[in-house]
């Protein structure tokens, strides 16, 4: 989005009270604190702070019309924090016209808003329309600008703004009612692909997707759920994703879950319109499959075991497997657990071939808790892992910790302030505290006679 446009929404954002029938004004703001010391370099403090601000203004002018808005900003007070050198940021994450009409469930946005289909969550600055049809039917569909996101190095961009020129897709969904919804999916970003640039581009930003999902749940105790997305750009087409889940319940005490998922890295990624966060040009697949079982024991104590196989081309196979004691208190003042896992990556491969494989099994034990006493909220989480053998890659150390508590307070039904504070030991890390503070709001304005 341009920033004339940005400093149009952001002025809307502070005068929609002024013409809105029904605000609702809604933010938290955060300043941290954590102090880092990394082998080989020097100490440093870190301080920013983060504000995040919304509004939902309804009734505008008729019924049927509302404006959502949503943004953050951000400054260090101490030493940078961000890649790109900057003491300062912010971003629009959403900014847009709604409006709803009286029959089909149909709507209408305008502005910058995301689409969530079977074929990838997208960030647009354009325009959405939705509508049920007969016969069960419903047509989602979008079209403008994908959101562009800076990187530390734009040079990673070079070419993306010339590739990636337009974005549309639509949706068609059917759903049969007590049994679940089927729907198929294409998308579109960008008409210039890199090899029809003037001076061609090795990296292909441009992408067209083709996707099919569903959501099966004939009785409350089945649901599957799942998708399978293709990309069509090349002559051939290519799998990008099979995510499938199934969920039993079996009586009432026990549930049982499963999971497969397929991805293939070059054309996963380009399902998404953050290509630039991505290597596009890494040839990988990722293959897992696993399931957990859940069995409420009693009415405060649940048992969870898990398990789960992971397969990377590049760098082989990982098994995790373990379980969890889940304890909640009849009056809900107190839940807490303790876990253990345990991860077998006994043979992992390095991209260098030159390198020798090293082990990165581990064990995994994690303990926490949650106190509620009227308005005061307290939370106390450590989680350790300890390597089976010591390993160069991390820098001599077999013990990876980290401790966090929480303490909050409910000033109001509307404010409600806490803090973290974290202690904890990484190989890139040696040393590492962490304090946050955390305000939360939420307010509502209407007019006379509104509610």
């Amino acid at each position: 989005m341009k920033p004339r446009t940005q400093v149009v929404l952001l002025a809307t954002l502070m005068t929609a009270t002024a013409w809105g029938q029904e605000v609702s004004l809604y933010g938290t703001t955060m300043a941290q604190m954590w102090k880092q010391e990394t082998p080989g370099f020097d100490k440093n403090t870190f301080t920013p702070a983060t504000q995040y601000l919304g509004i939902d203004a309804t009734k505008l002018g008729t019924d049927n019309l509302s404006l959502h808005l949503f943004g953050w900003g951000r400054t260090d007070l101490s030493d940078v924090s961000n890649f790109d050198g900057s003491k300062s940021g912010g971003y629009l994450n959403y900014g847009y016209l709604q409006y709803r009409f009286d029959q089909a469930n149909a709507e209408i946005k305008a502005g910058r808003f995301t689409a969530n289909q079977a074929t990838g969550f997208e960030q647009v600055d354009g325009v959405s329309v939705r509508t049920d049809l007969r016969g069960g039917f419903s047509i989602s569909a979008f079209g403008g600008k994908p959101v562009y996101y800076k990187t530390v190095d734009p040079r990673n961009q070079a070419d993306y703004e010339f590739q990636r020129d337009f974005i549309m897709g639509t949706r068609l969904a059917w759903r049969m009612p007590k049994v679940g919804e089927i729907g198929l999916s294409y998308l579109q970003d960008g008409t210039k692909a890199a090899k029809d640039l003037d001076i061609p581009s090795p990296v292909d930003y441009t992408r067209k997707m083709l996707g099919a999902d569903f959501h099966i749940a004939p009785a409350s105790a089945f649901d599957l759920r799942g998708r399978t997305v293709f990309n069509v750009a090349n002559e051939r087409t290519n799998t990008a994703e099979h995510d499938y889940t199934a969920t039993v319940k079996v009586g009432d005490q026990v549930t049982v879950t499963g999971n497969y998922a397929v991805r293939n890295f070059n054309y996963y990624f380009a399902g998404t319109n953050l290509p630039s966060l991505f290597r596009q040009d890494e040839n990988d697949q990722f293959r897992g499959f696993g399931g957990s079982i859940t069995w409420n024991a009693s009415t405060v104590v649940q048992l969870v075991g898990d398990y789960r196989h992971m397969h990377r081309e590049t760098f082989g196979d990982v098994n995790r497997a373990g379980g969890e004691i889940r304890w909640t208190a009849s009056d809900k003042t107190f839940l807490g657990g303790v876990g253990g896992h345990w991860v077998n990556a006994a043979n992992t491969k390095f991209v260098d071939p030159a390198t020798p494989y090293r082990s990165l099994s581990h064990k995994e034990a994690r303990v926490w808790a949650m106190v509620t006493q009227g308005k005061l909220i307290a939370s106390l989480d450590a989680i350790l892992q300890r390597y089976d053998s010591e390993n160069p890659y991390l820098v001599g150390v077999r013990n990876v910790y980290e401790v966090v508590g929480s303490l909050g307070y409910q000033a109001t039904t509307n404010v409600k302030v806490s803090g973290d504070i974290s202690y904890g030991s990484t190989p890139v890390a040696r040393h590492e505290t962490r304090g946050l503070l955390r305000a939360e709001y939420r307010f509502g304005f209407a007019k006379k006679g509104g509610r």
